[in-house]
């Protein structure tokens, strides 16, 4: 790998820490999504051309990415174990902070895949513009969709 990669990648793996832990549940899960995002990210890293920032195309490549994955999980299913979830409880911290933001991330995970690419974006303080670059969306969809968006989790969160 050239050392430019690796330094952009080590640069914005925090994006796409964060982006996994949005698509991703089983730490497993996590791991290959993560290597599958790099692993996109490396083909195309000849591509890309300048034309936006680099970590405007690394959210592109990485949630093009992510989308691709969920779909695939979708298709092939399977069962979560109870040592799976007893790992996860473990895991878990008492902190009032942390019990916040995995409830958060929970409601974020119930959103459709869009959502959740929008609302994630949005959380990394992306602009809308920056947000409809990366996503395709006009400025304006943005701005209602992240107003629907705030709402629903919102009311989600509240109960």
């Amino acid at each position: 790998m050239s050392a430019d990669f690796l330094d952009t990648i080590k640069q914005n793996q925090g994006i796409i820490f964060k982006l996994v832990r949005i698509y991703a549940d089983q730490y497993e899960d996590q791991q290959d999504l993560y290597q599958e995002i790099v692993y996109q990210l490396w083909k195309s890293f000849h591509s890309f051309q300048g034309k936006s920032k680099i970590s405007t195309w690394i959210y592109q490549v990485a949630l093009n990415t992510s989308l691709a994955y969920v779909n695939l999980k979708k298709k092939h299913s399977r069962t979560v174990s109870l040592q799976d979830i007893s790992l996860q409880m473990e895991e878990k911290t008492d902190t009032q902070v942390e019990d916040k933001i995995a409830e958060m991330y929970q409601q974020i995970k119930q959103l459709n895949e869009i959502d959740k690419a929008i609302i994630f974006l949005f959380l990394e303080g992306k602009s809308y513009e920056e947000i409809a670059v990366i996503t395709g969306f006009t400025i304006t969809n943005i701005g209602t969709r992240l107003n629907r968006i705030k709402l629903k989790l919102k009311q989600k969160i509240v109960k």
